[in-house]
């Protein structure tokens, strides 16, 4: 039996709304599909990798997550996590897997934050176990302010933080946030804390 030959087609040209550049030194709005790298003192934060998702699992299924509308199944924590990471290719921000530079452990999760509904980007972090207690969160999250400042020339990220989480709320405040109640959180007696970036370089 003989086989019929076709014309090879030319592959499709797909037409963006925007450019498709990978970023290397921050985001960027649209241009921004790969989280930049970012370093202080004793930290690395880079785009998430699929391995953190164990450690995200391990603290949205269990009692720790309950002011983070958790606990919840592996699934739903998967659908939230993965929602988080796609933030940089839809909207050239996420948040950032968080390492320590001198052993390379992972320490956690800090990043702008902005699912449906969200009145607008949110910072927002989490630690593993190990990590609570030194001073990680607040260094992972001045660094991420800078870094909105200086590649989105924001004014303003907020918190949104349930009223009973009284160390999320201590943190906002030690980074320089102020509690405004004029502010709309995504549910009834959140704490919205303001931070000001005007005065950040």
């Amino acid at each position: 039996m003989k086989l019929l030959r076709t014309a090879r087609r030319a592959p499709a040209r797909i037409h963006l709304p925007f450019p498709f550049r990978k970023a290397t030194k921050g985001g960027g709005g649209r241009d921004g599909m790969i989280a930049p790298t970012l370093q202080t003192e004793r930290l690395i934060l880079r785009m998430p990798e699929l391995a953190d998702f164990e450690h995200w699992a391990a603290f949205y299924t269990s009692p720790r997550a309950v002011y983070e509308n958790g606990p919840m199944s592996r699934i739903d924590a998967w659908n939230m996590w993965a929602a988080n990471v796609a933030l940089w290719t839809l909207k050239g921000y996420g948040s950032f897997g968080v390492d320590d530079r001198a052993s390379g452990a992972y320490l956690g999760e800090v990043g702008i934050y902005e699912p449906e509904g969200y009145p607008e980007p949110e910072l927002g972090w989490f630690v593993v176990p190990d990590a609570e207690g030194k001073g990680h969160a607040a260094e992972a999250a001045r660094a991420v302010m800078h870094w909105a400042r200086r590649t989105f020339g924001w004014n303003r990220l907020i918190n949104i933080i349930d009223p009973a989480n009284d160390r999320s709320i201590a943190l906002g405040l030690r980074l320089g946030g102020v509690i405004d109640p004029g502010l709309a959180g995504t549910g009834p007696g959140d704490v919205v804390i303001r931070h000001d970036l005007r005065g950040l370089a």
